[in-house]
């Protein structure tokens, strides 16, 4: 069974590519969210395995996303193009499983994560 995804992030574009490269490498994306309270809603209906979560969303912040999604089920994994070193050690405060960097995306490194 494929690990399921929601990619929450603000700019369509990255979505796009994220969703390509994921699909290629044997995810299933089952959604994507522009912002925080649509990723809340789309974890809700559609039951992912992993949040790709940005960091900075237009109506709130992906640790405050991660933080309401504790204990709902997916596993949430933060992304931003920001330094790891100001992002990484607040992740697992936040309830995410882990931190990748937008421009290390790939299907291993999100394995890396989840294992």
């Amino acid at each position: 069974m494929r690990t399921r995804v929601l990619i929450v992030d603000d700019h369509a574009r990255f979505r796009r590519s994220a969703r390509r490269l994921l699909e290629l490498e044997g995810y299933e994306v089952v959604g994507e969210a522009a912002d925080g309270s649509s990723a809340i809603a789309a974890a809700a209906e559609l039951r992912p395995d992993v949040v790709l979560l940005d960091v900075n969303l237009p109506d709130t912040t992906g640790f405050d996303v991660a933080d309401r999604l504790r204990g709902t089920g997916p596993r949430v994994i933060l992304t931003s193009d920001r330094d790891p070193s100001e992002i990484a050690p607040f992740a697992a405060q936040a309830g995410a499983c882990g931190f990748v960097p937008k421009g290390a995306l790939s299907g291993a490194e999100l394995a890396r994560v989840l294992a």
